[in-house]
Order: C-alpha cells, then sequence, then structure tokens
C-alpha cells in the first residue's frame, strides 16, 4: 500500500485505509459498467484497497462488477459485503454469503456486515457470522446502521465483541453521531465506516465550503471528504464511478485541515449539541 494512504486500525489488529471506494448504485446500468469497473481498478492501483459492496445493491448488480474490477487483485483487496436484515437467520446468513461469493467470485469476504438491524434476533445473526468465520467464508464481521443502544446490546452478547466496524451515514451535514456514537466508538477502538461522506454530492454544491477550499485550491468536495477523513477512527467510502473522480477523492488524502480550516467548518456545520437518532438514507 502507498505511504500516501493513511490507515486506522479494526479491533481484530488489521490495518485499513481511511479512503475505500464505495459501490452504491453501481451494477445498474450495463451501459455504465466499463466505467465503473475502470474506476474501481485506478482505485486499487492507487492503494485504495477497501471495497464496499452489498447484496442489496442492483440486487446483487454491484457485486458483479467488484468481481470484474478486482480480478487477479483480490490478494491485495480488503472486501466488504452486506447482509440484508431480512437474511440474517442462521440459515438466511449461510444462503446470502454464498450468493454473495458466487457473485464476487471469490472463496471469502474480508468484513461481511449486517446492513442495518432488523427482526431476527442479533444473538443468533451473531452467532451465524461466527460460523462463517469458523468455516473460512468471512475474515471478520460488523455492523451498519446501528446506534449506540444497539452497540451495546451488540457488545453485550456473547462473541459480540468480535464487531470490527459499524458502517454509518457520516459527513458535515450529517453530525448527530458526534454526540454519542463517535465517542462510544473510539473509546472502544471499533472505526465507523462513513457512507454518502459528501453526502451523494451535495457537499459539493455547498458554498459553505468555498472559502476553506480556496485555501486549499482544492474543491468543496474535496475538503468535505478530507474533513470526514480527518476525524480519528472514521473510514471513507465515497463512491467514483469514473477515473477522474477517483483521482480528485484520492487528491483529497494530501489535504491536511488546520485549526483555522476546522474551526470555520464547525461554524458552517455545527456539531451537535443533545443526543439525536441516528440517520440513514
Amino acid at each position: 500500500m502507498p505511504s500516501s494512504v493513511r490507515t486506522t486500525t479494526l479491533p481484530s489488529g488489521e490495518a485499513v485505509p481511511v479512503l475505500g471506494q464505495g459501490t452504491w448504485k453501481m451494477g445498474e446500468d450495463s451501459r455504465r459498467r466499463s466505467d465503473e469497473v475502470n474506476a474501481l481498478r485506478l482505485g486499487l492501483d492507487l492503494g485504495v484497497t477497501l471495497i464496499d459492496t452489498a447484496e442489496m445493491y442492483a440486487s446483487g448488480g454491484a457485486e458483479e462488477v467488484v468481481a470484474e474490477a478486482m480480478a487477479g487483485h483480490r490478494a491485495e483487496v480488503i472486501l466488504v459485503s452486506k447482509v440484508l436484515p431480512s437474511n440474517a437467520s442462521r440459515a438466511g446468513v449461510q444462503r446470502a454469503c454464498a450468493d454473495s461469493l458466487k457473485r464476487l467470485r471469490t472463496d471469502r469476504i474480508d468484513l461481511y456486515l449486517l446492513h442495518w438491524p432488523g427482526s431476527v434476533p442479533l444473538a443468533e445473526t451473531v452467532e451465524a457470522f461466527e460460523a462463517l468465520k469458523k468455516a473460512g467464508k468471512i475474515r471478520h464481521w460488523g455492523v451498519s446502521n446501528f446506534d449506540t443502544q444497539e452497540m451495546e446490546e451488540l457488545v453485550g452478547l456473547p462473541a459480540g465483541d468480535g464487531v470490527q466496524t459499524n458502517q454509518v451515514l457520516y459527513n458535515l451535514s450529517r453530525r448527530g453521531l458526534e454526540f454519542d456514537l463517535a465517542p462510544w466508538s473510539r473509546q472502544r477502538g471499533i472505526p465507523l465506516m462513513a457512507y454518502s461522506p459528501v453526502e451523494q454530492g451535495a457537499l459539493a454544491r455547498n458554498a459553505r465550503l468555498d472559502t476553506v477550499a480556496a485555501r486549499h485550491n482544492a474543491t468543496a468536495a474535496q475538503i468535505a471528504l478530507a474533513w470526514v477523513m480527518h476525524q480519528e477512527g472514521v473510514i471513507a467510502i465515497p463512491k467514483a464511478s469514473s477515473q477522474e473522480h477517483v483521482r480528485q477523492n484520492f487528491a483529497a488524502l494530501d489535504i491536511e485541515l488546520t485549526s483555522e480550516d476546522l474551526a470555520d467548518l464547525d461554524r458552517a456545520f455545527p456539531p451537535p449539541t443533545r443526543k439525536r437518532g441516528l440517520e440513514m438514507i
């Protein structure tokens, strides 16, 4: 991994890049498939080796795009995928994982997440994850869209302390989790994985970022992404469907936000002063 790609550490002790590649909405249009594959491949070439996907994305189509992109590079990829809550029973997890492995054309998923809390007892899902680990089908497991109370329940379960990450909606315009979930996670060494770090492109058009962007000769989107990656124990997973977008995201790694920048961003996007429910999109 190039030295320019900073890392954070999972509870397992494994280092992972603070910049990954998201795939939400990939695989939905066959006309864009070549561009999507080439974008992911460029990211891998640059050292952005964490790729996040899910069985839900394009009903498995995104996993197929990832399979094509990582062909010949599987050993260097930190592969993340997610199981739907409707498939989170003991038998359902086994079937869903097998289907994902087939679409991904690999024998293992490095980090397998429960996509959001559902009706299946959490203890049952954790048991199923642990069985997959024992079978060598996944290396680690985690969750997504879990608020603090749900994380407390999780880590209190047998083997619940095996959770490696919590993937959540987090960006400058969605800072509610900073009140309790972020400090709770940092204290326990459980990284947050931030999806939609540029708010699906909305922050790229937000004039409140222009002053800081001008200081760094950067775009508003790059500042928004750099801010997420500046946070301790946070991994950003923006989606980029073109090679130019990948390069722009990668360049955000070199932006070093100053105390003045951070103060300006706090004024423009104030941190929370009370508990809010965890946001999802």
